[in-house]
């Protein structure tokens, strides 16, 4: 899923993207507030991580534009400040989470999994739909308890869909939610991976819906953990 990161820390920045990109997540990133505002005002993110202390325009002050502009991604606030009162100031203006810094990257990847899969519907870091498991925490994928080798990108194609089933997911939302904004993207960039993707799993999870999308079937009980 395609993230925006708004810090302007380069340091801290680039340690992030390395993160988060070996999490499975496509990573674009703003180092000022109104490239960060315009990023966000015009590209559909899964989620958004934002510093507070920004040049151009505070962290805030973007939030309450997004939420102005109904934009309704999740949104984790980063910043140095830790005042109580101004995690109430932050959460108020429309923030989903708050962590201070300095932070565990192990802490900013769990609350960040957690804001994706509510914002998806999904309640569980581990989701069944019949035969198939996905384990967003380990980002691991199998198909009747036995491991499927996907690559990063066949594993966020089958985590968006699987965290999005019962939606026909078009193929310019999975074009947008796979592939970083200045990538290159063939316009059969998608069904080529979504063949692998079915070759790899051998059943028919990804259902083409012609002229509208792909869609995974919900299966009941497929927000359930198993048992382990």
């Amino acid at each position: 899923m395609r993230l925006l990161l708004v810090e302007d820390d380069e340091r801290l920045a680039e340690g992030l993207v390395a993160a988060l990109t070996a999490a499975g997540f496509v990573v674009d990133r703003a180092a000022d507030g109104r490239a960060a505002w315009f990023k966000g005002d015009t590209e559909p993110y899964a989620a958004v991580i934002l510093d507070l202390g920004l040049p151009g325009m505070d962290g805030l002050s973007i939030l309450r534009k997004w939420r102005a502009n109904d934009q309704r991604f999740p949104v984790l606030i980063l910043t140095a400040r830790g005042d109580w009162h101004e995690r109430v100031e932050g959460i108020d203006a429309g923030a989903d989470d708050y962590l201070p810094k300095p932070f565990r990257m192990e802490e900013l990847l769990a609350r960040l999994r957690a804001l994706v899969r509510r914002a998806a519907g999904q309640a569980s870091a581990v989701i069944v739909n019949g035969p198939v498991v996905l384990d967003t925490r380990r980002m691991a994928v199998s198909v009747e308890g036995v491991p499927v080798h996907l690559s990063p990108q066949e594993y966020r194609l089958v985590s968006y869909l699987m965290q999005h089933a019962g939606r026909v997911v078009s193929q310019l939302e999975l074009t947008e939610q796979l592939y970083a904004q200045d990538f290159e993207r063939d316009s059969n960039a998608v069904e080529v991976l979504v063949g692998r993707v079915r070759r790899k799993l051998g059943i028919n999870l990804i259902q083409t819906r012609r002229g509208f999308g792909y869609l995974v079937e919900p299966e009941r009980g497929d927000a359930e953990p198993r048992p382990t």
